[in-house]
């Protein structure tokens, strides 16, 4: 196939940035996405130009790294499929194809496709773990789960950090993501000490971070490449009331 490829181009955070064209020739439908990128990035290197930096780790669907929007879409035109999955074989032959960074003021552009996404990791810092002591792992076997809090801890456990939940936002909330991090640990008995304190801290992280807040629009779930449902939201909801009425309580 022949592309047409219009990628934003940032030299830094400082830099104004803009979108800039290149044609590619000779890509094959079976490559991944990031393979075409790496092929234009040879092609670049070799005209003596600066290649396209872009984050990407395991390309495998796991590490949450190669975060890009490809035509206005979160990790391109595939449902469930982050951007290292996604191949080539979804486009077509004279495609112009669109690439650029999250749109989001708490993920600043670094440089052309990276962005700074450690908004993500100080939301987790100020809540996202068990403090307190349960014992190893043969004693965490031990405490009967319910079956259904199991799988719920699960799903949204599968949450990979990309940030798609984020780009995809009009309003740029991450409210999908921290609340699949605050209801994976509420669905089990070991998180459920601290469940008050860890969504109070954890929402005013987000908050604080620049985030937008949730107007249930659901383009989040409809652009996670894990599917996480938007139903955790609801869990953190509960929780956040949760926590409020105790404070009162206790006060």
């Amino acid at each position: 196939m022949k592309l047409t490829l219009h990628i934003w181009r940032q030299k830094s955070r400082t830099d104004a940035g803009k979108l800039a064209s290149y044609q590619l020739d000779n890509v094959s439908p079976d490559m991944s996405f990031l393979e075409m990128l790496d092929t234009l990035n040879e092609q670049l290197m070799k005209e003596g130009n600066d290649p396209v930096a872009f984050d990407h780790d395991c390309r495998e669907g796991i590490c949450g790294s190669c975060a890009m929007m490809i035509n206005g879409l979160a990790h391109g035109p595939e449902r469930a499929t982050t951007t290292c999955q996604l191949h080539m074989r979804s486009f077509f032959d004279g495609q112009h194809v669109y690439i650029e960074p999250w749109r989001a003021g708490a993920f600043p552009v670094i440089k052309d496709l990276v962005c700074d996404r450690s908004a993500f990791d100080r939301i987790v810092q100020s809540g996202g773990f068990v403090s307190v002591n349960t014992g190893g792992a043969p004693d965490g076997n031990a405490l009967p789960v319910p079956k259904m809090a199991a799988d719920r801890a699960m799903d949204a456990a599968e949450c990979i950090g990309c940030g798609a939940c984020v780009a995809a936002c009009p309003n740029a909330s991450a409210m999908l993501y921290l609340s699949a991090k605050v209801s994976h640990l509420a669905q089990m008995p070991q998180g459920d000490a601290e469940r008050y304190q860890r969504v109070r801290s954890m929402v005013a992280t987000h908050d604080r971070e620049g985030f937008g807040h949730c107007t249930n629009i659901n383009e989040c779930e409809a652009a996670c490449p894990k599917e996480i449902s938007v139903e955790h939201i609801a869990q953190l909801n509960r929780d956040f009331i949760g926590s409020t009425v105790s404070a009162v309580v206790k006060g």
